[in-house]
């Protein structure tokens, strides 16, 4: 008799699965875990996404003091600050620390007022109340990748 197989289409490419008769498919089938296709795609997922440096190559220079623009293009304070916060650690930042990132890409700007604007925008936010620490949003960060990154990639090819 002729083998089975069994081609399982997923979001990340096919499983085949293959045995002498239906019956050893079919046990084949009920010993995968119940998240078995679940953990293969985020396996497979993580291993594909470019890390955030490849993604921000030529627009963002990652060095001992933190994250630092080196893209040519002419971007706002917003652009400026928001980039800064994406590449840092944890996408958060003190108003200070990001201050001395931009100083060193060369961009002089007021961050603390720009800051507590991005605030009312919805793009960043004070995680903790009490200490100095500013994050992206959910919000904030689709506007980096969806405009502010799209704007700068257009621009470099």
């Amino acid at each position: 008799m002729r083998r089975v197989e069994v081609h399982i289409k997923t979001s990340f490419g096919e499983i085949v699965v293959e045995g002498e008769n239906p019956q050893e498919v079919i046990s084949l089938l009920e010993a995968f875990p119940k998240d078995f296709v679940e953990n293969i795609s985020n396996m497979v997922s993580s291993k594909l996404v470019p890390s955030v440096a490849v993604q921000l190559k030529g627009i963002i220079e990652f060095t001992t003091e933190g994250p630092v623009l080196v893209a040519r293009e002419k971007l706002t304070h917003y652009e400026a600050i928001g980039l800064i916060l994406y590449a840092s650690e944890g996408r958060q930042n003190t108003a200070a620390q990001v201050q001395k990132l931009l100083e060193s890409s060369g961009i002089k700007c007021m961050v603390p007022a720009r800051l507590n604007e991005m605030v009312k925008r919805g793009q960043v936010f004070k995680p903790d109340p009490k200490r100095p620490e500013f994050r992206l949003t959910v919000q904030g960060e689709r506007w980096i990748e969806d405009e502010v990154l799209a704007k700068l990639r257009g621009k470099m090819t």
